[in-house]
């Protein structure tokens, strides 16, 4: 177990630089028969050694882009204390030598916010290098109200990887006027924004839609450039799956650029894809155009990808989006209608206004594989394309499709083959694209990510962006592969001290092996865990080590930049997991009640001075 450790840091938080205040030392321990006091204990175990940790002699890459170095790391208190040559010991020494050290992976599309609260070790994602995950695509777990409470719920129990997440405008518009494809009225358009406002100040970091999805697709541009007022007001990201990714990816894109140029806010575009073979090598580029002539214009507009020629998401998504109107019970009736039931079928041949087809986009019901039929009776259909299992039954492939959606035990799981090799790379050569993965945590490894969908991305996504487009195409170079997984998305996402390796940052540490780095996942089996991967740390705590989950939960909530600024202006800031606000002239109390591994350290009592007379009457407390 690593050595206790604990540091008081106390900032003025005023507008001058904040007054260098002494360490205190322990005070007096109550008298025991024999043998050194707790306080001398903890005394020698600080003195014994300068850093937490000292990663040697590997090749550091900064996340910035830049060549490696090679360099030792030192980390004490969850952060990068020196880089260079380090003569002195750490209480835990990693040898590095012959591995590359990297800023940890940034998952820029996550899928975890509702399996992290039930289980927070998220190995899978470690395992691929993974330290940092933005998930909300769908939204919170919980409506805006409870946004705070969750995540200082996942603060108190523990998570492994650092967390944040967007809020759904859909869950803002389902609130107000439910599964209606309605526009809102004026004042429903203000509730919705006032919900949005809720959630960002409880710690959303922006708001999000999913335009293919029905109740998402209802929403027209006018109300999303309303609602994402609400979340620009606080300094949010507006985040897009966008409307279409077919032959009408280029207006989505549009309106996505639309949207935060409306609102003035940032754009971001999930899992950027050109889903149409006669697109393929065409719109890409188009796609590019259109991004640039926007960022020249100062609309703050990019992209992250995942590295899969094939996507993933329900069945239902081949049902033309008008007939979920009113919701699922309204979509069942539609579909037991056989006059109803014809027109759906005759709109996927013809195409419906406003409904991305994907059946279309990829070709047809042979790219369509069901992979998770929620059903044991339509299991022996997993693995096989809806044209072929339709085929087998003498069936229509819209009827088989359709039929295992209704009889699904919940969210019947596709993979849909609708992408080229030719779109990846060019979309990995733009410099504003980062990585994602659409997949979240496994509560166990092995086991299904919390969407239910067997993909290879939830296993592999990231040592793949190394393994395939750094070393075997050559599509990037591995400084600029590393800085799309840690320094751009850290800058994209505003992550305070994350993302680089620099002194004063947060020591979120990949260290890898170049030469044996390896995704493993395929369809066929996509749970493999990846080879190559060493050491993992997270905010300087060893979770990952020689393939092994130690059991560390040192990862922290990345708040939206609503919570942060109230809380810096009241002068709380949060240790591990307690916060705590003290006054200049206070005794208090310092104990390691929200140290991780804290054994044996004793309280001390220590009179925090009031250095500056100006500074205002109330300082930050954190123990780490």
């Amino acid at each position: 177990m690593r050595r206790p450790s604990f540091v008081l840091a106390v900032s003025a938080l005023s507008a001058c630089a904040a007054p260098q205040l002494p360490v205190p030392a322990a005070g007096p321990a109550p008298a025991q028969a024999s043998g050194p006091t707790a306080a001398s204990r903890a005394s020698t175990t600080v003195a014994d050694t300068t850093y937490d940790v000292v990663i040697r002699n590997g090749r550091v890459l900064d996340g910035a882009g830049n060549p490696f170095i090679l360099a030792d790391l030192g980390i004490r208190h969850g952060k990068f204390t020196k880089i260079g040559v380090i003569p002195q010991r750490g209480a835990r020494e990693i040898d590095a030598r012959g591995l590359y050290v990297s800023p940890g992976w940034i998952d820029m599309m996550d899928q975890s916010g509702t399996v992290l609260p039930r289980g927070g070790l998220a190995e899978n994602k470690l395992q691929e290098g993974v330290t940092t995950a933005i998930g909300g695509e769908g939204g919170t777990p919980v409506p805006a109200a409870g946004v705070r409470a969750y995540f200082d719920r996942l603060e108190e129990q523990g998570i492994s990887i650092n967390f944040g997440s967007y809020f759904s405008e859909a869950q803002a518009r389902s609130a107000v006027i439910g599964a209606s494809s309605r526009a809102p009225t004026a004042g429903e358009l203000e509730r919705m924004r006032a919900i949005i406002d809720t959630a960002m100040r409880g710690g959303a970091m922006g708001m999000t839609t999913a335009l293919i999805y029905a109740p998402s697709s209802y929403a027209q541009t006018p109300e999303l450039i309303e609602t994402a007022k609400a979340a620009a007001a606080h300094g949010g990201v507006y985040a897009s799956h966008i409307r279409g990714e077919g032959p009408e990816v280029l207006d989505a894109v549009r309106e996505a650029i639309a949207i935060g140029e409306g609102a003035k806010l940032p754009v971001e575009i999930f899992h950027l894809k050109v889903s149409y073979k006669p697109g393929w090598g065409i719109y890409m580029d188009s796609v590019r155009m259109l991004v640039d002539a926007a960022r020249a214009r100062n609309v703050d507009v990019a992209a992250d990808l995942y590295l899969y020629t094939a996507a993933g998401t329900g069945l239902e998504a081949t049902i033309p989006n008008w007939a979920f109107d009113g919701g699922n019970d309204s979509l069942r009736a539609r579909l037991a209608n056989p006059e109803i039931r014809a027109r759906l079928k005759r709109e996927v041949v013809t195409g419906a206004p406003g409904w991305f087809n994907i059946v279309a986009a990829g070709g047809g019901w042979d790219k369509v594989v069901l992979v998770n039929a929620q059903n044991p009776a339509n299991a022996k259909y997993e693995q096989r394309n809806l044209a072929d299992i339709a085929r087998e039954l003498g069936r229509d492939p819209a009827d088989v499709a359709w039929d295992f959606v209704v009889q699904g035990r919940g969210r019947v799981m596709a993979i849909y083959h609708m992408m080229s090799e030719q779109d990846i790379e060019t979309a990995l050569r733009f410099p504003w694209t980062s990585i994602g993965s659409d997949a979240g945590a496994s509560l166990a490894v092995g086991a299904l990510d919390q969407t239910g969908l067997p993909h290879p991305r939830a296993y592999g996504n990231f040592p793949r962006l190394i393994a395939r487009y750094v070393k075997e195409r050559h599509v990037l170079t591995l400084p600029d592969a590393i800085r799309k997984m840690t320094g751009w998305p850290a800058t994209r996402m505003r992550l305070a001290n994350r993302g680089t390796i620099v002194v004063g940052n947060w020591a979120d540490v990949t260290i890898f092996d170049y030469d044996t780095i390896q995704d493993r996942a395929t369809f066929e089996k996509p749970m493999e865990l990846p080879v190559g991967i060493a050491y993992v740390l997270v905010n300087g705590a060893v979770t990952i080590e020689r393939g092994k989950h130690t059991g560390a939960k040192a990862g922290q909530v990345l708040w939206g930049r609503a919570r942060t600024t109230a809380e810096t202006r009241t002068g709380r800031h949060a240790c591990a997991r307690r916060p705590a606000v003290v006054h200049f002239g206070s005794r208090i109390r310092i104990s390691p009640s929200c140290a991780t591994e804290a054994t044996s350290v004793p309280s001390f009592v220590y009179t925090v001075p009031r250095v500056n007379p100006r500074a205002p009457a109330a300082v930050g407390l954190s123990i780490t």
